[in-house]
C-alpha cells in the first residue's frame, strides 16, 4: 500500500453536529476528580429531537468546588431541581434528565501535541429548563 500523508490533517475534531441549541439529554455521568482535588462529574449530552436526535452533542461537568459551585447550582437549577435549600444527588441522579442546552465551537490548540482540537462546549450559563417542563426523566425519543 503506497499512500501520501502529506495532505493528511493531524487537527482532532469531536464536533459531531453544528453549533446552536438543542434539546438533549444526559446519557451517561462518570464521577472524578478536578485539578484541585474537587469532586467533578463529567456528563454527555445526547441530542433528543430533530435532525440529530442520537448524536452526542458533547460532554459538560459540574465541579463541586468553590468556585465551580455557582455554575452547579444553576445547571441543576436548569435540569429542574430545587437549589434554594440542601440537596443530595449521586451522579446516576442526573442520567435520563433533559434540558436545553447551547453549544458553541470551541477550538484550541493542545499545548502539549501542538495539534488544534474542536469540541462543542456550553458556555457558563447555556442551559434552560427543557421545553419549559417540570423535571423529569425522558427516553430518547424526549417522552417522559
Amino acid at each position: 500500500m503506497k499512500t501520501d500523508f502529506s495532505q493528511v490533517n493531524d487537527d482532532q475534531s469531536y464536533v459531531s453536529i453544528p453549533e446552536g441549541s438543542y434539546d438533549c439529554r444526559i446519557t451517561n455521568v462518570r464521577e472524578g476528580l478536578a485539578r484541585d482535588g474537587s469532586v467533578r462529574w463529567g456528563f454527555r449530552l445526547d441530542v433528543l429531537t430533530g435532525e440529530y436526535a442520537g448524536r452526542t452533542a458533547g460532554w459538560d461537568a459540574l465541579t463541586w468546588s468553590d468556585r465551580g459551585i455557582y455554575r452547579v447550582k444553576y445547571v441543576l437549577g436548569a435540569l429542574g431541581f430545587d437549589t434554594s435549600g440542601e440537596l443530595e444527588l449521586e451522579p446516576s441522579d442526573l442520567i435520563g434528565l433533559a434540558v436545553r442546552a447551547q453549544f458553541e465551537l470551541d477550538d484550541r490548540e493542545d499545548p502539549v501535541t501542538g495539534q488544534r482540537v474542536q469540541r462543542l462546549r456550553v458556555p457558563f450559563r447555556g442551559y434552560s429548563p427543557y421545553d419549559g417542563s417540570e423535571r423529569g426523566r425522558v427516553d430518547a425519543s424526549g417522552a417522559a
